[in-house]
């Protein structure tokens, strides 16, 4: 039996961000919102390629703490999230340490605000070196004053 995963999510998959749906359609598999947090660790949360995908580069130290959501989901939904992230090739997936801001998921024995949980986190080693010379985001908002809109994947064009 499959035991729930517990994932950070810190870019378009975030409450109020445009994959978002993705996480509530119950044909992906089960997700709930736990709780909002924030890397323990730096790393540098950047836009890139021509659809301005935000990718958390797998450089601690570097960046900012990372704001985002943990989502606890089941066996399908990380089965799908692993395919919408095309991993291990664009993105893999890694454990995190984070800092609870605030526990929202219901249930008995909840961390506290500043507690550490370790959880998976789709991030990249896979990302050309220029990334590196990027701006570095705390928290993504596809509607950033960085000026740069997020192109879904069902709008890009297949050349």
């Amino acid at each position: 039996m499959f035991k729930m995963a517990q994932v950070f999510v810190y870019g378009t998959l975030k409450s109020g961000q445009p994959n978002n749906y993705r996480m509530l359609d119950a044909a992906n598999g089960k997700a709930k919102l736990l709780a909002r947090s924030r890397t323990v660790d730096s790393y540098p949360l950047v836009i890139a390629t021509q659809y301005n995908i935000p990718f958390l580069l797998n450089v601690p130290g570097k960046g900012h703490r990372v704001q985002g959501e943990i989502y606890s989901v089941d066996e399908k939904m990380l089965n799908f999230l692993d395919w919408l992230e095309v991993c291990p090739q664009q993105y893999q997936r890694t454990l995190v340490k984070l800092e609870v801001d605030e526990w929202v998921g219901e249930g008995e024995n909840n961390p506290k605000a500043g507690s550490i949980v370790e959880v998976f986190v789709y991030s990249t080693t896979t990302y050309k070196p220029e990334w590196l010379q990027n701006p570095t985001y705390e928290n993504y908002n596809y509607k950033g004053d960085h000026g740069l809109e997020y192109i879904r994947r069902e709008d890009r064009s297949t050349k």
